[in-house]
């Protein structure tokens, strides 16, 4: 049992869990009532559906980066797909029917991936490069499709996406549970995982081993522009609007924070989804009780900075070690 809890106690995703139960703890001080959960009619409500409400466009877009990163690659253009989704959905649903939005938004998502993957792939230009072309881009699409307005969304089933309830939980924490699921079934009962775990470690050697490392980054990079596709559908619905210039705006890079709290290399290699989901609540955790407390608002990207910063230190065993053995030799020389 001991040799156990210590072997845990190393793991890269010990620190998070214990940064996210730090965090849950504040919050219970700062409110009391905060892991109260109360039902009306039928409806979960409380603190912790909020979180989990909230989390879910972030946490799907870090599963789809998850993937990316795990070939040693990233996608910087996904909060400008998740505008471009969600401003696309808006504007089809003043005059068509709701599910050619829907799809309409999931295929833009898989072409903006597809599209990524291909400059990444067959052109070989570098990932950050590649994806800043459509960060930058992106949002000047959406603005084309929105008319640089906010377009207001009527739709009842459409909104359900992103406030509706479904056995006493909102809607969405299902859709991020089907896809968590999809994913883990992708990874541990396919060949992609593996597959992907070995471009990520070693190129070369997985070519010579047979591979196509091309078809694995296609793959990828698609999945990683459906799930901001996804995300995007359930933020417009959320709030019923598409804004164009404030969707999505910076979840980017929350999500590769998510990501490599949860323990994912930004080398490649060995990737970590339930590690992602940990990372993604931490982050929207720390939101919420940045936001609990009454930090000035305009540090509180400091703050957020700060505190993820001293998380991923300690996930370093070489800065523990430093840390330890300071501590012993200040022992000794008193």
């Amino acid at each position: 049992m001991k040799q156990a809890l210590h072997k845990f106690t190393h793991t890269k995703i010990f620190w998070p869990l214990a940064a996210l139960l730090l965090l849950l703890l504040l919050n219970l001080i700062i409110e009391p009532r905060f892991f109260t959960i109360q039902i009306k009619n039928g409806h979960l409500f409380g603190s912790l559906i909020d979180i989990l409400n909230r989390v879910m466009p972030l946490m799907i877009i870090s599963i789809g980066m998850t993937l990316v990163i795990a070939k040693e690659g990233i996608d910087i253009s996904v909060g400008s797909v998740l505008a471009i989704s969600g401003a696309l959905a808006a504007a089809l649903l003043e005059n068509h029917s709701v599910w050619l939005a829907i799809g309409a938004a999931l295929f833009i998502g898989l072409v903006c991936g597809l599209w990524n993957g291909i400059l990444v792939s067959v052109f070989e230009i570098q990932p950050m490069i590649a994806t800043l072309i459509l960060l930058v881009v992106g949002r000047g699409i959406a603005q084309l499709i929105t008319g640089g307005q906010i377009l207001t969304i009527n739709n009842e089933i459409y909104s359900y996406i992103g406030t509706g309830f479904l056995w006493g939980l909102p809607f969405s924490i299902y859709i991020g549970v089907v896809i968590f699921l999809i994913m883990m079934f992708l990874k541990k009962r396919t060949a992609m995982g593996l597959f992907l775990e070995s471009i990520g470690n070693n190129m070369v050697a997985s070519k010579f081993a047979g591979i196509q490392p091309k078809r694995i980054i296609l793959l990828v990079y698609t999945l990683c522009g459906l799930c901001a596709a996804i995300a995007g559908i359930i933020v417009s619905a959320n709030v019923s609007s598409a804004d164009a210039n404030n969707a999505g705006l910076w979840i980017e890079l929350d999500a590769i924070l998510a990501v490599v709290i949860g323990g994912t290399s930004m080398r490649g290699g060995r990737y970590f989804l339930g590690g992602t989901i940990v990372g993604a609540l931490f982050i929207q955790t720390l939101s919420t009780t940045i936001y609990s407390i009454g930090i000035n608002p305009q540090i509180v990207m400091v703050v957020k900075a700060v505190v993820v910063i001293i998380v991923c230190l300690f996930q370093s065993t070489e800065f523990r070690n430093m840390f330890t053995k300071f501590g012993k030799k200040k022992v000794s020389y008193s």
